[in-house]
């Protein structure tokens, strides 16, 4: 073993003695102590050797014991030097990076604003996803053992299953006293509901929830109390209220005293008595106002019907499982009890056909089986903003390629003078690294200030306030994607870089090398155009859906109609003196200057249905042909829609109270109900089939009523003649009706009793949200697409570019041997377009096997149209003609004596 220099502070050393080892170097200087005592020993007490050590190791004291707590210091003073050594390493490789980078700014800047745009892209579509697919609700208690309970059945006509989220409060207190497996349940329905009084009155979001709602959370008032199942019992529960935080700030300015005060919801007074803690929003992603017990509100919206029947469904259940048990054993408990409950309901299809069962979803409602459509295309969104990145990166790896080449002469003398290839492949990967992590500071400042607006077209109705524009999440996000983006955009050219041949390098000059760096170029190249080809046609896949869905004909003039009604409770006015304001409140439509015309309605396109028991003679079960929706309608309905009348005639005045019962179906109904015949004069009972005949006397234009696929099969009755369960004012306006809405609105106010307010609604309002999927595939395939093209062109000029500049040499003996400006232009473009062409070929053969995944998506449009192929090719290839044409053009005009001699 070596020993240190006699007379050394070894010891203090130990962590520069490398690569010996600290407990190599401790037990030399403990030996070499040792033997030095001995000595002295020796001499002084004329001992003999053995003797001598013996005595100074009993003299020393116990030396296993100062040896291990020699080993622990040695061992740590030496991880101290390892890591420090590793920092300075570090250090070195980011400074390096640094001064290579600020020696070509232009380079840098390009390279990081690339990757700051795809990774802002990424940034903000992580945080849409996270919002909607990863993030369970603010303080709900053990997300992994807490479901959405939803309830299947069999449609023998669609041939599909039909999981259905809102049941009935009575089938839910049947589920919830049935399953033994449950720890805890509740029931919840977010509605829409008039709130406030006076002018402060408006249409906002109230939870309806059960007293064991609360249970489900780890949330604390802010201020008061919650209500308990004492009041929230049937057939009414006690009329109290917790507050919304945020509208608690807003509506009381958070002061204590709103404790006590009363707050009317749907013309009920509810005594405020809590305060929901900040953030909490319950199971709904947008700002609730207040939360009312779900038997007060449902003894207010239904009466005892809510509780006593299985037609009024309405309320969503969410419970949470025992530790320990299976989800396969609830559900079967739930499903024993749902098909137990149907059994029990007379008119029901038999369990054979109809299959019912029960399953327990995610908490998280877009991850369940009835997931919304702007959650599909968010999720299609990131992955294609995903696809951006890998663009991006591609295109940054071009950048770094075609820079190594230019740095080849360096790099091979610094490996002839001695550096490792892996310290000079890490320096090359940290240099990317450190690109990337600018671009993602880049990238978070783009979805900090246009994150926003992507948020607010995509999802507005989500409270996006609770996590801050930037929360931690999408910063662990945004850093994992620069890190990301660094390491795909270096690896490539450090790889190559760190596998240079010196000599050759060093003999070459600093020319091109070998054809392999082209070839990866190339490469890099044809994956971006690949990638473009696909995002371009689901861009055009998109706006295709776009424009037919827009071209659809609704059957009504959305755009010019508006919908009013009076929220009315039972206790406000019987459903006659409804009606009455109803009449009232459509004379005064009819005398107003901004109105053309006026008519009272019951059924809503894209909002409201109605539907009753329908008996047609010589039609064995009409329920079986599909669903035949109602509506009650005044004389002028059809010219205020602007719904043709194709055959026959409309409702007239003439049709009125105690007269020959009529009605008008639709078109679709027609055919359905009375195919090859003429559906005026045919004969249907409407309620029950001992009713007197209504006869058809018209058909009229089929009607979009909630879908775009189909039109709904619906009958019209006259209003005069029917009982139905409420009314609402349609209103034509002249011209576009949103600037006429308010208007409108304050003048029929005025007609309404007490505090009861009428609230106002464009059809085109209710439209809208239907064609918002379509509408954000569009515009973000669309920007997202553009994004790739440009990355695509640029990345194609500057590979040409650059190639071009390499054989400046062949070009010069070229036109030296008499080459023309046709024959560079034709050598340099047909260079592009071969790239290209087989950039489109693979990018066409991925969008053709990712086709039928984004099918469901898109309206009457194929992702695997051959045209829109076509399409995409053409303006790519022309944009390859266009980026090979500069630097050909450039080259056809070089001197060749002067690019001989530049060789």
């Amino acid at each position: 073993m070596p020993s240190f220099p006699r007379g050394s502070k070894g010891l203090f050393r130990l962590g520069l003695r490398r690569p010996r080892s600290a407990a190599a170097d401790v037990d030399e200087e403990l030996r070499f102590h040792l033997d030095m005592r001995a000595e002295q020993l020796a001499a002084a007490l004329g001992l003999a050797p053995e003797a001598a050590r013996d005595e100074a190791l009993r003299r020393f004291g116990d030396l296993e014991a100062a040896r291990g707590r020699l080993h622990h210091g040695a061992r740590r003073r030496e991880g101290r030097m390892l890591r420090r050594e590793r920092f300075e390493t570090v250090w070195q490789d980011v400074a390096y990076a640094v001064r290579q980078l600020r020696r070509s700014p232009g380079f840098a800047a390009a390279a990081v604003l690339t990757l700051g745009v795809a990774i802002a892209a990424n940034s903000t579509m992580f945080g849409i996803v996270d919002r909607l697919l990863l993030r369970p609700a603010a303080y709900l208690r053990d997300p992994d053992h807490t479901h959405r309970v939803y309830l299947v059945r069999y449609d023998p006509d669609e041939r599909r299953e039909i999981p259905a989220n809102n049941i009935s409060y009575k089938r839910y207190r049947e589920l919830a006293e049935s399953a033994s497996g449950l720890a805890e349940h509740a029931a919840f329905f977010d509605a829409s509901a008039v709130v406030g009084t006076g002018d402060e009155t408006r249409e906002l979001q109230v939870g309806l929830v059960s007293a064991s709602f609360w249970r489900m959370f780890d949330a604390r008032p802010a201020l008061g109390r919650f209500f308990g199942d004492a009041e929230d019992r049937t057939p009414a529960g006690d009329a109290v209220a917790v507050l919304g935080y945020d509208y608690w700030r807003s509506r009381y300015a958070g002061r204590p005293d709103a404790i006590g005060q009363r707050l009317r919801i749907d013309g009920t007074l509810y005594t405020v008595i809590g305060v929901a803690p900040k953030g909490f929003n319950g199971m709904s992603m947008s700002p609730l106002v207040a939360y009312v017990p779900i038997t007060a509100a449902g003894h207010d919206r239904f009466r005892d019907r809510y509780f006593t029947t299985h037609q009024v469904s309405w309320v969503e259940m969410i419970a949470r499982r025992k530790p320990g048990t299976r989800p396969e054993t609830v559900e079967a408990e739930l499903t024993d009890r749902f098909r137990a409950s149907i059994l029990a309901t007379p008119r029901h299809l038999p369990l054979e056909q109809t299959r019912p069962h029960a399953i327990l979803a995610s908490a998280i409602f877009d991850r369940g089986p009835k997931p919304g459509q702007e959650a599909k295309v968010a999720l299609w969104l990131a992955g294609v903003a995903g696809v951006v990145l890998l663009i991006a990166c591609a295109n940054v790896a071009n950048l770094l390629l075609a820079r190594s080449r230019r740095r080849v002469r360096e790099i091979a003398v610094r490996v002839a003078l001695g550096i490792r290839r892996g310290r000079l492949v890490r320096q090359l990967l940290t240099e990317s690294v450190l690109v990337g992590l600018l671009g993602g500071g880049v990238g978070l400042a783009l979805a900090y200030w246009g994150g926003g607006v992507l948020r607010t077209l995509l999802l507005p109705d989500v409270d996006w306030s609770s996590g801050g524009a930037l929360d931690l999440r999408m910063l662990v996000a945004t850093a994992g994607a620069a890190l990301l983006a660094g390491v795909l955009a270096g690896l490539t050219p450090a790889l190559q870089a760190g596998s240079e041949d010196v000599s050759a390098a060093l003999k070459a000059g600093g020319r091109e090398g070998s054809a392999q760096r082209s070839h990866t170029r190339d490469a890099l190249l044809v994956l971006q155009i690949a990638l473009s080809v696909v995002l371009l046609v689901g861009a055009g896949a998109f706006a295709r859906s776009l424009r037919n869905v827009r071209g659809v004909d609704l059957g009504f003039d959305a755009e010019r109609v508006v919908h009013l009604a009076a929220e009315l409770t039972r206790e406000q006015a019987p459903g006659e003196q409804r009606r009455q304001l109803a009449e009232r409140m459509l004379e005064r439509a009819r005398e107003l200057p901004q109105v053309e015309r006026a008519s009272l309605t019951v059924s809503v396109p894209f909002w409201a249905t109605w539907r009753e028991d329908l008996y047609v003679p010589g039609v064995d079960s009409v329920s079986t042909l599909g669903e035949f929706t109602t509506n009650a309608v005044s004389p002028d309905y059809f010219a205020t829609m602007g719904t043709r009348i194709l055959r026959g005639r409309g409702i007239t005045d003439a049709d009125r109270a105690g007269g020959a019962r009529v009605a008008v179906v639709d078109e679709a109904m027609a055919r359905v109900l009375w195919p090859g015949a003429d559906a005026v004069g045919k004969c249907m009972r409407v309620g029950a089939d001992t009713m007197p005949c209504t006869t058809v006397v018209g058909v009229s234009q089929d009607v979009r009523r909630g879908s775009f696929d189909e039109p709904a099969t619906e009958y019209y009755l006259p209003a005069t003649q029917a009982d139905a369960p409420g009314y609402g004012v349609l209103v034509r306006t002249r011209g576009l009706a949103r600037p006429h809405v308010e208007a409108v609105r304050r003048e029929l106010q005025r007609l309404a009793p007490g505090t009861v307010y009428v609230s106002a609604r464009t059809l085109q309002d209710l439209v809208d949200p239907e064609v918002r999927p379509w509408r954000l595939g569009a515009t973000m395939f669309s920007a997202f697409g553009a994004v790739a093209f440009l990355l695509a062109a640029v990345g194609l000029y500057g590979v040409i570019a650059f190639n071009v500049a390499q054989r400046a040499h062949e070009v010069g003996v070229r036109i030296a041997l008499g080459a023309g400006t046709r024959d560079i232009l034709g050598l340099v473009i047909g260079d592009g377009v071969r790239v290209a062409a087989v950039g489109i070929a693979l990018g066409a053969v991925a969008a053709l096997a990712v086709g039928r995944f984004v099918a469901p998506l898109l309206f009457r449009v194929s992702p695997r149209d051959p045209l829109m192929l076509a399409a995409v090719a053409v303006v790519l290839l022309l944009t390859a003609v266009a980026a090979s044409g500069i630097p050909g053009w450039r080259a056809s005009r070089v001197d060749p004596s002067t690019a001989l001699r530049a060789d």
